[in-house]
């Protein structure tokens, strides 16, 4: 981990208040994870109460739909799925993926897999137990026809390495199984998936017979979600003068004047001009009642000098008064949830501003202030991004906590990491207090830094138990 040295010393004179306090800490520590696990536990009994749907009262055949997603794309699929298999006629058990365990897998002779890879073959958080508990096993699976959807991005070496692994692990396990892995939500690739399932559904159909009548198959179904027409009204360079990428806030307004629903934490998705074909997906920094939707855009360089397609039309190209078709996204793993009433340790750097700024915004409407920002950039001089608001929210006791991190101030170099590590005791209040931890920005270096720096101050079961139970979530890219 980059950043400065810190030398310690030890006192090995250790006094009994000392011992009985950090027993005590011991002791507090193990009745938190054990509470923790509890949550987790009983989060996968209601599961089945997610299922409790008309469609799922039919009478033909059973199909497992599991998925899991770390930007909310394999769900959104994994959710059309089933349904078009529910308007079909079809039982349908839409689990993610930390719900599933094998009694599941016995008890439905067809899946569907709808899985995502993060960073260099990372399983999304959420798998975590599914991943420890479950892929290490061996499972009778002979007889078991599965469909396995990979997600992933081809920029990265172990493409959709996820996926290739549940893929292995069933076909290990006697299943019949296929595998699609898809780059960037590739629109070709998306529509062969969209025939095998059509086809698995005329498969359950038939196995019926005629038992039943059964409603006629919509061949067209795998629908991205409606876009809305916005025009650009601001765009603001947050960081003149900084030695890194330029970085721009961006201020959208619906053309009809209807903004579509979204929740703090949400996306929202893009085509640009020269590249149609590939939406590209951004963290919403506002809230609804701001009336705007609003983006934080980081101008990227290619390797030859030339600026991203992207960053560069949104940053540079566009014009003010402009229109582009804008698709929001739900992104429930990044959602408040059942976290709204919890005290918020909020993590990031960067762009990844954004994300955090909604959660932020959102519960200053909701009338909170117990939430805590820490975020790093560049320099203080010119990369104090959204500062003064920042600085008037912390006046205003609308945000408990602020600290800054700059990886170019002077002669030092701090980044978020090191924040975590050297207000270690602050941290462990907090999660004492119930916090959860949000996590956004950028996934190598800071994202692997601050989650290193977590099981450093929390412990490994911690860290693990408060992913389980949706007090530790990401969205790093």
């Amino acid at each position: 981990m980059e950043g400065s040295i810190r030398i310690m010393t030890l006192d090995w004179v250790v006094s009994p208040a000392r011992l009985a306090g950090a027993a005590g800490l011991v002791f507090a520590y193990a009745a938190l994870c054990a509470r923790v696990a509890w949550v987790a536990r009983q989060k996968r009994i209601d599961i089945a109460r997610d299922n409790d749907v008309p469609g799922n009262q039919a009478q033909g055949p059973a199909v497992l739909v599991v998925y899991a997603s770390q930007t909310g794309q394999a769900e959104g699929i994994a959710r059309e799925s089933a349904r078009m298999l529910r308007e079909c006629g079809l039982r349908v058990t839409l689990l993610p993926i930390d719900g599933l365990n094998k009694a599941h897998l016995a008890g439905h002779e067809r899946s569907l897999w709808i899985v995502s890879t993060t960073g260099e073959g990372d399983a999304p958080d959420h798998a975590l137990r599914f991943v420890q508990q479950v892929l290490p096993t061996n499972a009778d699976l002979r007889g078991h026809h599965a469909q396995v959807l990979a997600l992933g991005d081809r920029e990265y070496q172990q493409f959709c390495a996820f996926g290739e692994q549940i893929q292995q692990w069933l076909v290990a396990q006697g299943a019949n199984s296929e595998l699609l892995c898809v780059d960037n939500m590739d629109r070709a690739t998306l529509q062969t998936w969209q025939s095998r399932v059509n086809a698995l559904a005329r498969e359950c159909q038939g196995d019926a017979g005629e038992s039943q009548p059964l409603p006629a198959l919509r061949e067209d179904w795998l629908l991205a979600p409606a876009s809305r027409m916005f025009t650009l009204q601001a765009r603001r360079l947050l960081n003149p003068g900084s030695e890194g990428g330029a970085l721009y806030g961006l201020d959208w307004v619906a053309a009809n004047g209807e903004l579509p629903e979204w929740q703090s934490g949400d996306l929202v998705s893009l085509s640009v001009p020269a590249d149609p074909e590939h939406a590209r997906d951004y963290s919403i920094a506002s809230i609804m009642a701001d009336g705007y939707l609003q983006m934080l855009v980081r101008q990227s360089t290619r390797e030859d000098g030339t600026p991203g397609v992207a960053s560069g039309w949104l940053c540079t190209g566009v014009q003010i008064g402009e229109q582009c078709a804008l698709t929001v996204r739900q992104h429930s793993s990044f959602r408040l949830g059942d976290n709204a009433r919890r005290p918020l340790v909020l993590i990031g750097n960067g762009s990844g501003l954004a994300g955090l700024l909604s959660h932020i915004r959102a519960r200053i409407e909701a009338g909170r202030g117990d939430q805590w920002l820490v975020y790093g950039e560049r320099s203080p001089a010119q990369d104090a991004i959204c500062g003064e608001q920042l600085e008037q929210w912390l006046r205003a006791g609308q945000i408990e906590r602020l600290d800054r991190a700059w990886s170019r101030d002077g002669g030092r170099r701090t980044y978020v990491q090191d924040v975590l590590l050297a207000q270690a005791d602050e941290l462990r209040r907090w999660i004492e207090r119930g916090a959860t931890i949000y996590v956004c920005g950028s996934l190598q270096g800071m994202g692997q830094g601050v989650h290193a720096a977590l099981k450093q101050v929390l412990g490994d079961e911690c860290v693990q138990a408060l992913t389980q139970s949706g007090r530790y979530r990401r969205d790093v890219y």
